[in-house]
């Protein structure tokens, strides 16, 4: 289903960006900064793991409550929200494990049925599981609960990888970067796009934290030796720069790709009859 479709009963105008390089890019800083920011309040400025995850829930659902509120892709507001729904994924898994005891392995399982569980119920409600499609608020809803979801799942999965393989933070890098190639592979080879695309998002989620750790770790350990502050700011100031340029450009407008694309006998349908 595509995404006119919509257009005569649609409330507003998509609320997520097209699924392009920079879509990627960003999600896996995001990602990044989810892993070392929250380890930074948490650890070095002495927050403690509570207070740190209500400092970021709190945000996150003033965030949310603006997002709800425009009727169209803001993209500011929207990676805003991204940063800070992987700071409070990534916090759900952490306390989960280092608050209540529970192993990664549990975790990972109990977040995993919680994923299919909600692509279940929305699926059942919406009849589409497809970002194209984030035209009402119930489906923005399933939308940022799938999103903060998914970033639990990765956090409780890659730990518990690193956990049985005992890698280090470099060589970590690889099986997330290497799942993500095989999904890739799996698109090009005609698999659907919706799942290849929630496949991908899982991935990026241990792929953009084990970057941070890499560079965060000291040299001694095998890493960049930037530190989780230095990691922090070199990710935010990235992704600052890439959303005022996507600000400025549009180019991950979902309405504009859809235009660019549009068919010339479309367009040149208009032209009068001879």
């Amino acid at each position: 289903m595509t995404t006119t479709e919509f257009a005569p009963r649609r409330a507003m105008l998509n609320k997520v960006p097209e699924v392009t390089v920079y879509f990627w890019i960003i999600k896996i800083l995001c990602t990044t900064v989810g892993e070392s920011f929250a380890d930074y309040v948490n650890e070095t400025l002495g927050f403690g793991l509570g207070k740190t995850t209500l400092v970021f829930s709190v945000a996150l659902i003033a965030v949310l409550l603006l997002q709800f509120r425009l009727r169209a892709y803001v993209p500011s507001v929207y990676w805003l929200a991204v940063v800070l729904i992987s700071v409070v994924g990534t916090l759900l898994t952490d306390n989960l494990t280092d608050g209540v005891g529970v192993p990664l392995a549990v975790s990972s399982v109990i977040f995993a049925i919680a994923l299919a569980a909600v692509f279940a119920i929305w699926y059942a409600r919406e009849h589409t599981l497809s970002i194209h499609s984030i035209v009402t608020t119930p489906r923005e809803a399933f939308y940022w609960l799938t999103v903060l979801v998914t970033f639990a799942l990765g956090t409780a999965a890659g730990d518990w990888t690193l956990e049985l393989t005992g890698w280090s933070a470099g060589a970590s890098v690889l099986l997330p970067l290497t799942l993500i190639a095989l999904v890739l592979a799996a698109r090009k080879l005609g698999a659907g796009p919706v799942l290849c695309f929630w496949l991908a998002y899982i991935l990026t989620r241990p792929l953009g934290a084990n970057i941070g750790d890499y560079l965060a770790s000291a040299r001694a350990e095998g890493g960049a030796g930037l530190g989780t502050l230095g990691t922090s700011v070199l990710f935010l100031g990235t992704i600052l720069a890439v959303v005022v340029y996507l600000s400025v450009t549009h180019k991950d407008r979902i309405e504009r790709a859809a235009r660019d694309s549009e068919p010339r006998e479309r367009v040149m349908s208009s032209d009068p009859v001879a």
